[in-house]
Protein backbone atom coordinates (compact mmCIF):
# COMPACT_ATOMS: atom_id res chain seq x y z
CA UNK A 1 0.00 0.00 0.00
CA UNK A 2 3.30 2.38 -0.47
CA UNK A 3 6.03 3.14 -2.21
CA UNK A 4 9.30 4.67 -2.14
CA UNK A 5 10.34 7.24 -4.43
CA UNK A 6 14.12 7.91 -5.19
CA UNK A 7 13.88 11.13 -3.45
CA UNK A 8 13.25 9.37 -0.08
CA UNK A 9 9.72 10.11 -0.13
CA UNK A 10 6.35 7.93 0.36
CA UNK A 11 3.47 8.45 -1.78
CA UNK A 12 0.38 6.98 -1.70
CA UNK A 13 -2.10 5.00 -4.04
CA UNK A 14 -4.77 6.62 -3.98
CA UNK A 15 -3.27 10.26 -4.53
CA UNK A 16 -0.99 8.34 -7.05
CA UNK A 17 -3.78 8.19 -9.41
CA UNK A 18 -4.88 11.57 -9.98
CA UNK A 19 -3.33 12.76 -13.44
CA UNK A 20 -0.96 16.30 -12.67
CA UNK A 21 -1.09 15.89 -8.79
CA UNK A 22 2.65 15.36 -7.16
CA UNK A 23 2.80 14.40 -3.23
CA UNK A 24 4.97 12.68 -1.11
CA UNK A 25 5.40 11.89 2.81
CA UNK A 26 9.19 13.01 3.88
CA UNK A 27 11.57 10.43 5.05
CA UNK A 28 15.24 10.88 7.00
CA UNK A 29 17.18 12.55 4.17
CA UNK A 30 14.33 13.83 2.28
CA UNK A 31 15.24 17.58 2.78
CA UNK A 32 13.34 20.45 0.84
CA UNK A 33 16.22 20.42 -1.94
CA UNK A 34 14.65 17.35 -3.11
CA UNK A 35 11.17 18.21 -2.96
CA UNK A 36 9.64 18.90 -6.27
CA UNK A 37 9.00 22.64 -5.76
CA UNK A 38 12.42 22.74 -3.36
CA UNK A 39 14.22 23.59 -6.32
CA UNK A 40 13.21 27.08 -8.51
CA UNK A 41 14.13 25.83 -11.88
CA UNK A 42 10.87 23.00 -11.54
CA UNK A 43 8.28 25.10 -12.14
CA UNK A 44 6.66 24.37 -8.23
CA UNK A 45 6.72 26.15 -5.18
CA UNK A 46 6.69 24.82 -1.88
CA UNK A 47 4.69 26.80 0.78
CA UNK A 48 5.24 26.35 3.75
CA UNK A 49 3.54 27.10 7.39
CA UNK A 50 4.51 28.44 10.43
CA UNK A 51 3.24 25.57 12.49
CA UNK A 52 1.40 26.61 15.93
CA UNK A 53 -0.58 23.06 17.10
CA UNK A 54 -3.98 24.82 15.89
CA UNK A 55 -6.85 24.98 13.55
CA UNK A 56 -5.92 28.17 11.94
CA UNK A 57 -6.27 27.40 7.54
CA UNK A 58 -4.11 29.00 5.14
CA UNK A 59 -5.74 29.23 1.56
CA UNK A 60 -2.98 30.66 -0.84
CA UNK A 61 -3.05 31.58 -5.00
CA UNK A 62 0.40 33.04 -4.16
CA UNK A 63 3.62 31.86 -1.92
CA UNK A 64 3.86 34.21 1.21
CA UNK A 65 6.98 36.54 2.19
CA UNK A 66 7.15 34.56 4.62
CA UNK A 67 5.54 31.18 6.45
CA UNK A 68 2.23 32.90 8.26
CA UNK A 69 1.23 30.85 11.24
CA UNK A 70 -0.92 28.35 11.06
CA UNK A 71 -1.50 23.83 10.24
CA UNK A 72 -3.27 23.53 6.95
CA UNK A 73 -2.59 24.89 3.83
CA UNK A 74 -4.66 25.06 0.88
CA UNK A 75 -4.64 26.14 -2.67
CA UNK A 76 -6.49 25.98 -6.48
CA UNK A 77 -3.45 27.34 -7.87
CA UNK A 78 -1.59 24.61 -9.98
CA UNK A 79 2.20 25.09 -9.31
CA UNK A 80 1.90 26.01 -5.71
CA UNK A 81 2.95 22.94 -3.21
CA UNK A 82 1.33 23.12 0.12
CA UNK A 83 4.03 21.65 2.91
CA UNK A 84 3.35 20.59 6.56
CA UNK A 85 6.40 19.52 8.63
CA UNK A 86 6.30 16.63 10.87
CA UNK A 87 8.47 14.20 13.49
CA UNK A 88 5.32 12.40 15.11
CA UNK A 89 2.26 14.36 14.33
CA UNK A 90 0.29 13.23 11.72
CA UNK A 91 0.41 14.82 7.99
CA UNK A 92 -2.63 14.31 5.92
CA UNK A 93 -3.05 15.19 2.59
CA UNK A 94 -5.93 16.02 0.70
CA UNK A 95 -6.87 16.45 -3.17
CA UNK A 96 -9.73 17.63 -5.22
CA UNK A 97 -9.37 15.72 -8.88
CA UNK A 98 -12.31 18.01 -10.03
CA UNK A 99 -11.53 21.03 -8.70
CA UNK A 100 -7.58 20.70 -8.84
CA UNK A 101 -7.57 21.72 -5.28
CA UNK A 102 -5.02 20.54 -2.96
CA UNK A 103 -4.46 20.83 0.81
CA UNK A 104 -1.72 19.72 3.54
CA UNK A 105 -2.73 19.60 7.08
CA UNK A 106 -0.61 19.24 10.12
CA UNK A 107 -2.38 17.04 12.64
CA UNK A 108 -0.92 16.90 16.57
CA UNK A 109 -2.55 15.77 19.49
CA UNK A 110 -3.78 19.75 19.63
CA UNK A 111 -4.83 20.22 16.39
CA UNK A 112 -6.97 16.36 16.74
CA UNK A 113 -8.69 17.69 18.86
CA UNK A 114 -9.27 20.94 17.64
CA UNK A 115 -11.19 18.85 14.46
CA UNK A 116 -8.41 20.75 12.65
CA UNK A 117 -9.33 17.69 9.58
CA UNK A 118 -12.78 18.33 9.85
CA UNK A 119 -12.82 22.09 9.64
CA UNK A 120 -9.88 21.81 6.69
CA UNK A 121 -13.00 20.14 4.83
CA UNK A 122 -15.63 22.26 5.61
CA UNK A 123 -13.13 25.24 4.56
CA UNK A 124 -12.60 23.56 1.00
CA UNK A 125 -16.22 22.97 0.70
CA UNK A 126 -17.33 26.65 1.30
CA UNK A 127 -14.50 28.08 -0.51
CA UNK A 128 -13.29 26.01 -3.37
CA UNK A 129 -16.74 24.47 -3.94
CA UNK A 130 -15.19 20.85 -3.13
CA UNK A 131 -17.63 17.98 -2.53
CA UNK A 132 -16.43 16.22 0.24
CA UNK A 133 -17.65 12.77 -0.76
CA UNK A 134 -14.87 13.47 -3.98
CA UNK A 135 -11.98 14.38 -1.84
CA UNK A 136 -9.28 12.16 -1.50
CA UNK A 137 -7.41 11.62 1.51
CA UNK A 138 -3.78 10.20 2.02
CA UNK A 139 -2.64 9.51 6.08
CA UNK A 140 0.96 9.63 6.51
CA UNK A 141 3.32 8.08 8.82
CA UNK A 142 2.65 9.07 12.41
CA UNK A 143 3.69 8.15 15.92
CA UNK A 144 1.30 4.51 16.05
CA UNK A 145 -1.33 4.23 18.72
CA UNK A 146 1.27 1.14 20.36
CA UNK A 147 4.22 4.01 21.15
CA UNK A 148 2.14 7.04 21.77
CA UNK A 149 0.89 7.34 25.66
CA UNK A 150 -0.58 10.34 26.46
CA UNK A 151 -2.34 11.62 30.16
CA UNK A 152 -5.37 12.50 31.14
CA UNK A 153 -4.94 16.32 30.19
CA UNK A 154 -5.34 15.04 26.32
CA UNK A 155 -8.16 12.35 27.15
CA UNK A 156 -10.39 15.05 28.66
CA UNK A 157 -9.41 17.70 25.93
CA UNK A 158 -11.09 15.00 23.04
CA UNK A 159 -14.00 14.65 25.62
CA UNK A 160 -15.00 17.93 25.59
CA UNK A 161 -14.34 18.61 21.90
CA UNK A 162 -17.14 16.17 21.79
CA UNK A 163 -15.06 13.40 19.89
CA UNK A 164 -15.26 9.59 20.37
CA UNK A 165 -12.80 8.64 23.13
CA UNK A 166 -12.62 4.89 21.62
CA UNK A 167 -9.43 6.10 20.18
CA UNK A 168 -7.72 6.02 23.57
CA UNK A 169 -6.62 2.92 25.55
CA UNK A 170 -5.90 2.67 28.70
CA UNK A 171 -2.39 1.59 29.30
CA UNK A 172 -2.02 -1.71 31.62
CA UNK A 173 0.24 -0.64 35.21
CA UNK A 174 -0.15 3.51 34.11
CA UNK A 175 -2.85 4.59 36.12
CA UNK A 176 -3.77 8.02 34.02
CA UNK A 177 -1.86 6.81 31.21
CA UNK A 178 -3.69 6.43 27.46
CA UNK A 179 -2.50 4.73 24.41
CA UNK A 180 -3.45 7.45 21.75
CA UNK A 181 -4.49 6.10 18.22
CA UNK A 182 -3.69 9.44 16.56
CA UNK A 183 -4.46 8.20 13.14
CA UNK A 184 -7.23 6.59 13.70
CA UNK A 185 -9.03 9.59 15.15
CA UNK A 186 -8.26 11.58 11.94
CA UNK A 187 -9.82 8.92 9.96
CA UNK A 188 -13.32 9.34 11.80
CA UNK A 189 -13.24 13.14 11.52
CA UNK A 190 -12.62 13.13 7.49
CA UNK A 191 -15.86 10.71 7.84
CA UNK A 192 -17.33 12.43 9.45
CA UNK A 193 -16.79 15.51 6.95
CA UNK A 194 -18.11 13.32 4.42
CA UNK A 195 -15.18 11.81 3.17
CA UNK A 196 -15.47 8.04 1.61
CA UNK A 197 -14.22 5.56 3.67
CA UNK A 198 -12.54 3.99 0.52
CA UNK A 199 -11.23 7.34 -0.72
CA UNK A 200 -9.06 7.38 2.32
CA UNK A 201 -5.58 5.90 2.24
CA UNK A 202 -3.21 5.71 5.19
CA UNK A 203 0.19 4.97 5.41
CA UNK A 204 0.63 1.95 8.41
CA UNK A 205 4.53 3.22 9.48
CA UNK A 206 5.36 4.05 13.19
CA UNK A 207 7.75 6.91 13.28
CA UNK A 208 8.78 5.80 16.78
CA UNK A 209 9.48 2.54 15.59
CA UNK A 210 11.12 3.41 12.04
CA UNK A 211 14.85 4.53 12.19
CA UNK A 212 14.42 6.06 8.63
CA UNK A 213 11.68 8.25 10.00
CA UNK A 214 11.91 11.07 12.50
CA UNK A 215 10.36 10.98 15.62
CA UNK A 216 10.58 13.58 18.44
CA UNK A 217 9.39 11.45 21.35
CA UNK A 218 12.45 8.69 20.03
CA UNK A 219 15.06 11.64 19.57
CA UNK A 220 14.16 14.92 21.03
CA UNK A 221 17.10 16.56 20.75
CA UNK A 222 18.23 15.55 17.16
CA UNK A 223 14.83 14.32 15.61
CA UNK A 224 14.70 16.76 12.59
CA UNK A 225 11.41 16.94 10.66
CA UNK A 226 9.71 15.06 7.49
CA UNK A 227 8.42 17.42 4.70
CA UNK A 228 5.11 16.30 3.31
CA UNK A 229 3.65 17.93 0.43
CA UNK A 230 0.77 17.97 -2.41
CA UNK A 231 -0.12 19.96 -5.27
CA UNK A 232 -1.13 20.13 -9.14
CA UNK A 233 1.42 20.55 -11.94
CA UNK A 234 0.51 23.65 -14.12
CA UNK A 235 -0.18 20.96 -17.30
CA UNK A 236 -1.79 17.56 -16.59
CA UNK A 237 0.36 14.72 -17.18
Amino acid sequence: MRRKTKARFLTAPLLDAIPGLVHGFGMKGGGARTVPGGRKDCGLRLVFLDQVHSDIIRFYSRPPRVPKPGDAAATDRPGLLPAVKTADCLPVLLADQERRVAAAVHCGWRGTAARLAEKTVRALEKRYGCRPARLRAALGPCIGPRCYEVGEDVRLAFRKAGLPLRVFKPLRGRPGKFALDLAGANRAQLLRAGLRARNIDRLPLCTHCRPDLCSYRRDPKRSGRQINFIGFVRIAF
